[in-house]
Order: structure tokens, then C-alpha cells, then sequence
């Protein structure tokens, strides 16, 4: 079952274009005390598939960690193929799926649940609605409405889903989604927020945590994995999990 070993920790996204990198990576934080687990993407998936890449994972960290597949962005396409991705999802090994059902409620329910019907062989699934970049929502001049996160949040917790992505650079968000899913009626004891964004976008890991509740984590990349060295990115990540750990 898909359980985050801290309450609060960093995980780290593995945006690079090699299985080396990856290996130094993993290698190089897997020991860090408040490192709790590994975001892995397009990048390295479409160059050696997803079973590789939690392979590559597995073996090169020194305790085991959670892997999470960001489909970047998953649940955008028709709901019969849910079934097909969830599958091929559980069958690489990963521990959990990042979605961010943007083309409506129907695609939504019918993603969602062909994970959770996977849920008993060890796949879960982490909800995402609000985008970090610019220009995505339309109050901010983009193109999805402004209460379209609320309704895939609300979709969401409805079918039990604890696990949501909030845009990390964008505190005042993540406050005002965390309420929301409070009032909907999510368990504030079991909500876990993951939260991108942060470094190069902008955000600051410190101002996150004051709003993001007991048990959140900041999803960090190049802050890591552009160091030069494995002790470089070792000490990155130990002043990472710091700013995480000590609000």
C-alpha cells in the first residue's frame, strides 16, 4: 500500500535524460533523512519505459522509498483508456500516479477509479487541479476556468482520494484548496498535499509549509539534480528537507 514514510518530506523529481543520472541521484539522497521518495516523468519514460526506471530506482536506493509516475499530465485523454494506464502503471512497479483530469468529470471518475481498483496490488493515486506555471488559470489568463480545480478536488474526495497536488509557489492556494477539501469532508488526518513549484518557479518551501498542514511534501528537481556531485546533491537535499522539516 501506498504510505509517504514522513509526514513531511521532499521528493525528488528526476527530470534528467539518463539512467546514470538517475542512479546518482537516488544513490545520493536515498539516505537523507527526509527524503521520501522519488517523482519520475516524460523524460526518462519515454526514452527507457517506466519499468526501467523503477528498476533503476529500486536498486540504487539505499532504503525503500515510494516511486510516483507524473503522466505530465495524466487523465486528458478518453476514459476507456484509464483501464490501459492504470495497468501499465501497477505492472512497472510504481507505487503511485500523479493525475490532472483536465478534460472533465467523466474522464475524471473513470482515471480515478481504474486506479483505485489497483489499489489492492499496491498502485494509488495523487489528484492534481491547478497547474504552477503561468497563464493556466483564467483568472491569471489561461484557459481553465477558475472553479475547475474545485470541482476535481471535489470529484476526487467524493471517490476517497487523500492525495492531491497544489500549486506549491502559490500559497495562498494551497490554503484556500485545503480549506476546501476540509469543508467537502476529507479527514485533515489523512489529507496528504504534494506540492511542485518551488526554486525555479518561484516558491518558497518555507511560506508553503505554513499553509499546507501537518503532512505535505514539496516536490524539488533541478535544486537537486543539476548539482555537479553526489555530495553536492546530498547537501541540497539536506538543506532542502531542512526548510521542510523545521516549520
Amino acid at each position: 500500500m501506498f504510505q509517504m514514510p514522513y509526514q513531511r518530506s521532499v521528493i525528488v523529481a528526476c527530470d534528467v535524460r539518463s539512467l546514470l543520472d538517475l542512479q546518482n541521484i537516488v544513490s545520493a539522497t536515498s539516505g537523507v533523512q527526509g527524503i521520501g521518495g522519488y517523482k519520475v516523468g516524460m523524460t526518462l519514460v519515454i526514452r527507457f519505459g517506466l519499468s526501467q526506471v523503477v528498476s533503476v530506482i529500486r536498486s540504487a536506493s539505499a532504503v525503500p522509498l515510494p516511486i510516483i509516475y507524473d503522466h505530465q499530465k495524466g487523465a486528458t485523454d478518453i476514459p476507456e483508456l484509464g483501464t490501459e494506464f492504470a495497468t501499465a502503471v501497477k505492472e512497472s512497479g510504481a507505487d503511485a500516479a500523479i493525475l490532472f483530469p483536465l478534460t472533465g468529470p467523466v474522464v475524471a471518475k473513470r482515471w480515478i477509479r481504474a486506479i483505485q481498483d489497483c489499489k489492492s496490488e499496491g498502485l494509488d493515486v495523487i489528484v492534481g487541479g491547478h497547474m504552477t506555471h503561468e497563464q493556466f488559470i483564467e483568472f491569471d489568463g489561461g484557459y481553465i476556468t477558475n472553479m475547475a480545480p474545485f470541482s476535481i478536488y471535489g470529484i476526487a474526495a467524493e471517490m476517497g482520494v487523500i492525495n492531491f497536488v497544489v500549486p506549491g509557489n502559490k500559497p495562498k492556494s494551497v490554503q484556500t484548496y485545503r480549506r476546501h477539501l476540509e469543508t467537502i469532508g476529507v479527514d485533515l488526518e489523512k489529507l496528504n498535499l504534494f506540492a511542485p513549484g518551488f526554486i525555479i518557479q518561484g516558491g518558497d518551501i518555507s511560506e508553503a509549509g505554513k499553509v499546507a498542514g501537518e503532512q505535505w511534501h514539496a516536490i524539488v528537481g533541478s535544486a537537486i539534480y543539476k548539482k555537479q556531485t553526489r555530495d553536492e546533491m546530498r547537501i541540497s537535499a539536506l538543506q532542502l528537507v531542512s526548510q521542510i522539516t523545521s516549520d
